[in-house]
């Protein structure tokens, strides 16, 4: 079971370097920025949600 986890761990290693140098500046900020949107959206319906819920109760 050594084998495997070697396996593993060459893998791993091997994913990450080939992907970070293909990683951009401005790659990461526009994930950032989506990431951010995305959970304020999530936020708002939730909110919105629950209020339209609760009136009707």
């Amino acid at each position: 079971m050594d084998n495997s986890l070697t396996l593993k761990a060459g893998t791993f290693g091997g994913l990450v370097l080939s992907v970070i140098p293909n990683l951009t500046s401005a790659d990461v900020l526009k994930t950032i920025v989506l990431a951010f949107i995305g959970a304020v959206v999530s936020f708002s319906v939730t909110l919105l949600l629950k209020q339209l819920t609760s009136k009707k109760k």
